[in-house]
């Protein structure tokens, strides 16, 4: 003979239901999945909305910001070279050091850019690494990061504010030999680390 349910098996009926309902809707539309998609990080969504939502971040989830794929920014085309001298850095003594330039050429704004078919400004810029083997290992993650356009982006100034500018993009470099932290040179000891952490949060590892 069947047992009756106990009221505190009634009163958590109906949160089961309405739990077990939101888990079956999708986060972004909040409508029942239309050809669900799951991620890796084990987050659904319908198919067109995680295709919208890439459109705007990219191949990250819109819940946990986990990354899926090969993100792709919107640095205009340009050259990354380096060089190797036998001076050391402050705070990296016995090892010489890597000198990088970036040259991005001036051009016309694409669609991804903040102004379509307005003229951007340019830049060339010079960075600096340790020529150890942590250093090594960033210089590669910068190439790649490089490669996928994550390096500069277009948009205003952060120093003059002047708009149309090819800029920094949130991966910090070392601009100068000495000078320390406040002038975005070395001895900084934790740099390295920092800069492949913010690269990480790029998918860039």
């Amino acid at each position: 003979m069947s047992k009756l349910p106990t009221k505190d098996q009634e009163e958590t009926q109906p949160w089961r239901a309405m739990l077990s309902d939101r888990d079956d809707k999708c986060c972004i539309c909040l409508s029942h999945f239309t050809d669900k998609q799951q991620l890796k990080c084990k987050h659904e969504f319908c198919k067109e909305c995680l295709q919208n939502a890439m459109k705007f971040s990219g191949p990250i989830c819109p819940i946990c910001k986990d990354i899926f794929g090969e993100v792709q920014g919107t640095q205009p085309d340009g050259t990354m070279r380096w060089n190797r001298s036998s001076i050391s850095l402050p705070g990296f003594p016995h090892c010489g050091h890597i000198s990088i330039t970036y040259n991005i050429p001036s051009g016309t704004q694409k669609e991804n850019h903040p102004n379509p078919g307005r003229h951007y400004t340019g830049t060339t810029r010079s960075a600096f690494l340790p020529d150890n083997k942590e250093g090594n290992e960033v210089l590669q993650l910068l190439k790649k990061a490089f490669d996928q356009k994550l390096i500069f982006t277009v948009g205003a100034s952060r120093t003059t504010g002047a708009e149309n500018m090819v800029t920094w993009n949130d991966i910090h470099h070392k601009t100068s030999i000495a000078g320390g932290p406040e002038s975005f040179g070395y001895p900084d000891k934790n740099y390295l680390s920092r800069v492949k952490d913010e690269l990480k949060a790029k998918g860039i590892e």
